[in-house]
């Protein structure tokens, strides 16, 4: 479905890179801030929305969604950005980051799960 998805085509916007929960700070149950700036560029915004299946779930994922007003061809390539992200992950920090393998799984089986 991601690879089906038309490319973005208007203009790039600024994104982070590497939305997820340890790049985010929380207070109260709110994000107060953001983190590790170093893959900022300019870009398609879908590569943020990777957070919507590292942080959220599948309850709070489409109320984000919608509050964002996110397009069916944006939110798919997002949910594409959030698998490869998982399957870079696991492989690469297999046997020296449990916690972000840990976490990959997470990402994994959430974007699975919005099939």
């Amino acid at each position: 479905m991601a690879l089906d998805a038309p490319e973005w085509d208007r203009p790039l916007v600024w994104i982070h890179g590497d939305l997820d929960a340890r790049n985010l700070l929380v207070r109260e149950r709110q994000i107060t801030g953001v983190v590790d700036w170093g893959a900022v560029c300019i870009g398609d915004p879908a590569c943020d929305l990777k957070v919507a299946w590292a942080v959220l779930d599948a309850h709070t994922r489409p109320i984000f969604r919608e509050l964002l007003e996110i397009d069916d061809a944006t939110w798919a390539r997002g949910r594409g950005w959030a698998l490869s992200q998982a399957m870079i992950a696991l492989p690469y920090y297999l046997h020296t980051y449990p916690v972000i393998v840990h976490e990959a799984w997470g990402w994994l089986d959430e974007a699975l799960a919005d099939a």
